[in-house]
């Protein structure tokens, strides 16, 4: 008889996670910031999957355009010009009433990011922002806090896995801003649906072996696709840069903007 308790069944079956795994993701807190096409799949996944808690931080209102691949909203969002957050947490909790899910439709700044993100257990990038990325990466170097990169445009993606003081992170493989003339984003170059539903999988594989209580899976490593040409890689890093001006050198340049 199918009831309730069966919902997690299949994954428990998954002999990584189990019983005891299913446990800790179920004690588990996840922030995401963005819920554009990768937040919102990775929201999805993740309370489907039986997190515990669920913040999501955005401040955009749903557009027509973002309908193609941002799978938690429908063309009465749009429509209404919801708030992503408003609009993906009424659809999250019809999908799981058991997680505790909390919105904020606000920036991510270097002067409010403290008390915004606080301290949860892992932190997902679905910003489309490369400033509030490296915000985040120097936030979560500081505070020794996990947290995974994902991009995409066109057909390509990328995600890193970030575990301070154990693997590299964002400004080790990447010290510089890119040059926002150049930076392909799904505004510039376009984007196809398939490329974001992989990139947010990966994100969320990597941050389940954490939350499950796998501490010592994920590995240095970047992934990178392009789904177009059937490509799919996965490159092993080495640690922490010594020269990296954050985790080597501590210096949180993006951090103290709001001291500047």
């Amino acid at each position: 008889m199918n009831t309730p308790d069966d919902r997690y069944s299949r994954q428990i079956r998954f002999a990584p996670i189990g019983e005891a795994g299913q446990a800790n993701i179920h004690a588990s807190h996840a922030l995401i910031v963005g819920c554009g096409a990768l937040g919102s799949s990775m929201a999805n996944m993740l309370v489907r999957a039986g997190l515990g808690r669920l913040t999501l931080i955005d401040p955009d209102k749903v557009e027509w355009s973002n309908l193609q691949r941002q799978t938690l909203y429908d063309e009465d969002d749009a429509r209404a010009g919801r708030l992503k957050v408003e609009a993906a947490g009424r659809r999250l909790a019809a999908i799981n009433r058991d997680i505790q899910i909390e919105v904020k439709a606000e920036e991510v700044t270097a002067a409010n990011i403290e008390s915004l993100v606080g301290r949860p257990d892992v932190i997902l990038d679905g910003t489309d922002r490369f400033p509030v990325r490296y915000l985040i990466n120097d936030y979560a170097v500081r505070e020794g806090l996990r947290w995974i990169y994902g991009g995409c445009a066109a057909s390509h993606g990328t995600v890193l896995p970030i575990e301070p003081g154990r693997t590299p992170c964002l400004r080790c493989l990447f010290p510089d801003l890119p040059d926002p003339n150049q930076a392909a984003t799904a505004d510039t170059v376009g984007i196809i649906a398939p490329v974001a539903q992989i990139v947010a999988a990966l994100q969320v594989a990597e941050a389940m072996k954490w939350l499950s209580g796998h501490a010592e899976v994920p590995r240095p490593v970047l992934y990178q696709v392009d789904l177009w040409s059937g490509n799919l890689q996965s490159l092993a890093l080495k640690g922490s840069e010594a020269n990296c001006p954050c985790c080597g050198q501590g210096r949180y340049d993006f951090l103290n903007e709001a001291q500047t």
